[in-house]
C-alpha cells in the first residue's frame, strides 16, 4: 500500500494488450492530476512481454503518476482489479478495462458524482462506441425468469415478462441502477472497506454484478451519470462476446461464472430454477424455429453448458 491517501487511483488490467493499455493511458493521464491521483497498471501474468513493453512505454513517454505491478498468476478479472487496488491507498478507485478511451473530462465528472452523491457507492458512466453510440451498460439483476427471456429469444415472452428483462435502456440523465458492467466503473473506498474486494471466485464475468449486489444489500447506490462518457472497444480483452454474437461455444468459465452467480443470490434451488427455466425457453425457441425455419439463435452447446455450470 503506499503510505498518502490519494484522492483517486485509476486501475488498469492487462492481459497481452500492451497496446490497448498505452493506448487507454494516453487519454486516461491528462485527467488526473500527479500530486493527487495515481495509475495503477496491473499486468495479470500475461507471459508475452507486455509488463516490460508498457514499462518501456511509460519511462520513454515520461509519464509521471504511473506504477505498474506484475501479478504472479493470472486469477482472473476480479483477482487482478483486486492486485492494483490493493497497490494504493485513495479515496475512490476508477477500474478500467484496457479496451477503454476516457473522453475529455469523465473523470472530475464521476468524482463530482459521488461527492455530490454520498450515499452512490458506485458511479458508472456512458460507455459508448468511438462515434459516439451509446451502449447498453446498466441493467436489471439477472433472476430464474431472466433465464427463461434470454433462452426463448421471442417478443411475446419478453414483453410478458419485461420486468424480469437484464438490459435497462440507455438513459440520457443520471438514474440509479441495480447493477453496471464494470468495464469502466468508478468505487468510493468506503464501499471497498464496508463490503470488501472483488471475489476472487469469479475468474471473469458476473463478478460486476455480484459486486453491485453486494453493494445494494450494505445500503449503497449504483449511480448511471451519461455526461461521464468512455469509448469501450468491446472485444478487446475476452473473446466471450464475440463468440456470443457468433453462436459459438463459451469457455468453461463463463458458465461457472454464471452458476456462482446465482448461487450467491438465490442458493442452490435458485441456480435449479434459473436452469430449468433456461432449458424451457430453450425448448421454446427450438419449436419456433423447427415450425419456422428461422435461424439457430442458440449458443453452441449451452444447454450443456449451463447444467454443467
Amino acid at each position: 500500500m503506499m503510505a498518502e491517501t490519494l484522492r483517486l487511483a485509476a486501475i488498469v488490467l492487462n492481459y497481452r494488450t500492451p497496446r490497448l493499455v498505452l493506448d487507454c493511458l494516453e487519454t486516461l493521464l491528462p485527467q488526473l492530476d500527479p500530486a493527487r491521483d495515481v495509475a495503477v497498471v496491473v499486468d495479470n501474468a500475461s507471459g508475452d512481454g507486455s509488463a516490460d513493453a508498457i514499462g518501456r512505454a511509460i519511462s520513454e513517454r515520461g509519464w509521471k503518476g504511473v506504477r505498474l505491478v506484475e501479478a504472479e498468476r493470472n486469477a482472473g478479472f476480479a483477482a487482478g482489479n483486486n492486485v492494483g487496488i490493493r497497490a494504493a491507498t485513495a479515496g475512490a478507485y476508477l477500474l478500467l478495462n484496457s479496451d477503454t478511451l476516457v473522453r475529455p473530462g469523465a473523470v472530475a465528472r464521476l468524482l463530482e458524482t459521488l461527492e455530490a452523491n454520498p450515499g452512490a457507492g458506485i458511479v458508472s458512466p456512458r460507455l459508448e462506441w468511438p462515434d459516439g453510440t451509446p451502449q447498453i451498460s446498466c441493467f436489471r439483476l439477472h433472476n430464474p425468469w431472466s433465464e427463461l427471456i434470454y433462452a426463448a429469444g421471442t417478443g411475446p415472452i419478453r414483453k410478458l415478462l419485461e420486468r424480469w428483462d437484464v438490459p435497462l435502456s440507455v438513459s440520457d440523465a443520471p438514474c440509479d441502477v441495480p447493477w453496471t458492467t464494470f468495464a469502466a466503473v468508478m468505487i468510493r473506498a468506503a464501499v471497498l472497506d464496508e463490503v470488501g474486494l472483488l471475489d476472487e471466485g469469479f475468474f471473469m464475468y458476473y463478478e460486476d454484478e455480484d459486486y453491485c449486489r453486494r453493494v445494494g444489500r450494505a445500503g449503497w447506490r449504483v449511480r448511471y451519470e451519461p455526461a461521464a462518457r468512455i469509448v469501450h472497444l468491446r472485444g478487446g480483452t475476452s473473446p466471450v462476446k464475440a463468440l456470443g454474437a457468433e453462436r459459438k461455444r463459451r469457455p468453461r468459465y463463463y458458465y461457472t461464472a454464471r452458476s456462482r452467480c446465482f448461487r450467491k443470490a438465490y442458493g442452490p434451488l435458485g441456480l435449479f430454477a434459473a436452469n430449468v427455466l433456461y432449458s424451457v425457453g430453450r425448448a421454446i425457441a427450438w419449436g419456433r424455429e423447427r415450425m419456422s425455419d428461422k435461424e439457430w439463435h442458440a449458443v453452441e452447446r449451452e444447454l450443456l453448458d449451463v447444467w454443467r455450470g
